[in-house]
């Protein structure tokens, strides 16, 4: 089979639309499956699949697993849409203002995910009933940790006080009895290592099924657990990063040395737009180390496609109509792409004048990013971006920039781009690509002062970049833009360093729902979001009002059906929720 995120079991478990506290009522029941059922590989492989299926089949729209509704609160995107009534839960998580615990997508994104652990826990409950006559039981067994991992991480990053699901058999009593605050923030972090560190050991270094994960995925995986808390204290009380944990990053070189991925075939591809490319031959290519796999002509109406961005499509006029515009591409993310007579970043993106196309050397990233006014759209000369309403739903209250890395081009409409509902694709989304770990561990290496293995890795990626041009080679020629895309070849101390990192790692993650995650990391959320707000309101007006309060807005709020559900164990979020 092509992807085993194609199948789904009929009556897939742990389907529900409560949060944990309702879990066993669909988890697999206790002793219901006789001897001869659990050795039953079909079984065994059907709950496995519904486990998978369920990172394609318990998001939608409105609760992308790709972050990108969330990602409206960093610097690098406005939420777009017709106006701020369009999505205004999430229009209050980018201006940070009115934001509710009983609203839908704070609780949304709490109950898919933990649908989805609902999910990996009833298999792992089967395969714990299997003898070892099941020889995939250990690499199935690792496979499902890696997921149930990857889960708790997405919420540990979104709501940082999680009830861990670690046991698959717990009793419904033993779920009323879960707290959200049993482990401190360090601890929780260490559970998802620990899960993650048996998975390692185990899995495979290749899969025939690209869907399922190997060494090397779960060393990415591990990479971004063990740079995430790296900063400490580890405080309930604050959010504030105030230094950073030497063993942690230690960690991160470790799960980051490039011989575990050159092992898998992993490397750099020739050109950064081929990981956003929906043709087959570009699929699984040579830097995507774990997938969410979607596929088209799979014998039903839709095929397993990708609904994730299906909000993102621009409203073309007689082409895509019914296109929502959502996450648009913000002013200051564009500026940061200019570079200076050097090719190099302008490392402060405040104040700086816009981009003017005509003028300013750009790194060839910002075109392979963002699509702007008199330039083709995706790449197609018969769709040239101007200020109309094909490129702003809101009449330029967004701005008129579209975001490339989540769309595909018109022409493929019918083949990769589909219209049901909403508009779909059967593009897979990268959840670890191998250019990501590299700049993970740049930015170990910069905080441990190696400054210069940190800068060899940051000129690897600025290398691919400066030669990723095989969609807009005409550009300068045609259109008059401006390429200039250089390495650093000076000496930096640590702190320029970590700037030059941190910088690196917004230009080649733009649009991939990463800035926020970042900004809470190092502990610059407040600091850069209302330098942001105060420039950006001149641009976009829904910014008036906005305002980042530090040890708050960091995290969403638990939303409130949890805690009202949970006999007083869960313990809301700091901040004035």
């Amino acid at each position: 089979m092509k992807k085993i995120f194609n199948y789904i079991m009929a009556a897939s478990f742990g389907m529900m639309a409560a949060g944990c506290s309702d879990f066993l009522e669909e988890q697999v029941p206790q002793g219901t499956l006789d001897e001869n059922q659990v050795k039953n590989p079909a079984l065994v492989e059907n709950t496995v699949i519904s486990a998978y299926s369920s990172f394609t089949q318990a998001e939608d729209i409105n609760g992308s697993f790709s972050m990108w509704n969330y990602d409206v609160r960093s610097d690098d995107a406005y939420k777009g849409g017709s106006s701020v009534n369009d999505g205004d839960v999430f229009h209050q998580l980018e201006v940070q203002k009115g934001v509710l615990t009983t609203n839908w997508n704070i609780s949304d994104m709490w109950n898919r995910l933990y649908i989805t652990i609902s999910r990996i826990n009833s298999a792992i409950s089967v395969l714990e009933m299997c003898d070892d006559s099941y020889t995939l039981k250990e690499q199935r067994m690792a496979e499902m940790k890696f997921l149930r991992a990857y889960s708790h991480f997405l919420l540990k990053r979104l709501y940082k006080n999680i009830p861990f699901i670690l046991n698959a058999n717990l009793t419904y009593e033993e779920y009323g009895q879960l707290s959200n605050t049993e482990y401190s923030n360090d601890e929780g972090w260490a559970a998802i290592a620990h899960e993650l560190e048996e998975a390692y050991e185990v899995l495979p270094v290749k899969q025939a099924e690209k869907g399922r994960p190997t060494t090397a995925a779960c060393a990415a995986c591990l990479t971004q657990v063990e740079l995430d808390p790296a900063g400490r204290p580890d405080n309930a009380q604050s959010n504030q990063v105030t230094s950073v944990n030497e063993e942690d990053l230690n960690k991160v070189i470790q799960y980051s040395d490039p011989a575990i991925y050159a092992a898998g075939g992993y490397a750099l591809e020739a050109d950064i737009h081929n990981n956003f490319r929906p043709e087959e031959q570009y699929e699984n290519g040579c830097e995507s180390i774990w997938a969410i796999q979607y596929s088209r002509n799979d014998g039903s109406t839709y095929g397993n496609l990708n609904w994730s961005n299906g909000l993102i499509c621009p409203n073309i006029a007689e082409v895509t109509d019914g296109g929502c515009d959502f996450y648009k591409p913000s002013q200051n993310l564009v500026n940061a792409f200019r570079t200076d007579n050097s090719g190099l970043p302008l490392l402060n993106t405040f104040n700086q004048k816009d981009y003017n196309l005509q003028t300013d050397n750009a790194d060839p990233r910002l075109f392979l990013t963002v699509g702007i006014t008199g330039l083709p759209y995706m790449f197609n000369s018969a769709f040239i971006m101007d200020r109309t309403s094909n490129w702003s739903r809101s009449g330029g209250l967004y701005g008129y920039y579209v975001t490339l890395k989540q769309n595909v081009d018109p022409a493929l409409i019918d083949q990769y781009l589909i219209k049901g509902s909403f508009w779909a694709t059967s593009m897979n989304r990268i959840v670890f690509r191998y250019a990501d770990v590299l700049l993970e561990r740049a930015e170990a290496y910069a905080q441990l002062g190696k400054s210069g293995e940190a800068i060899a890795l940051v000129n690897q990626i600025r290398s691919r970049a400066a030669n990723s041009t095989q969609m807009i080679s005409h550009y300068p020629a045609k259109y008059g833009v401006k390429f200039y895309c250089k390495s650093y070849m000076g000496t930096y101390d640590k702190a320029q360093t970590l700037q030059i990192v941190k910088m690196e790692r917004r230009l080649e993650l733009a649009m991939e729902s990463e800035r926020f995650f970042d900004l809470v990391r190092w502990g610059e959320a407040a600091e850069t979001l209302n330098n942001y707000y105060a420039v950006e309101q001149n641009k976009c007006t829904v910014y008036g009002e906005a305002h980042f309060t530090a040890d708050m807005g960091e995290y969403l709020p638990i939303p409130f059906a949890q805690v009202a559900a949970s006999n007083g164990n869960y313990t809301q979020n700091i901040g004035n929720w």
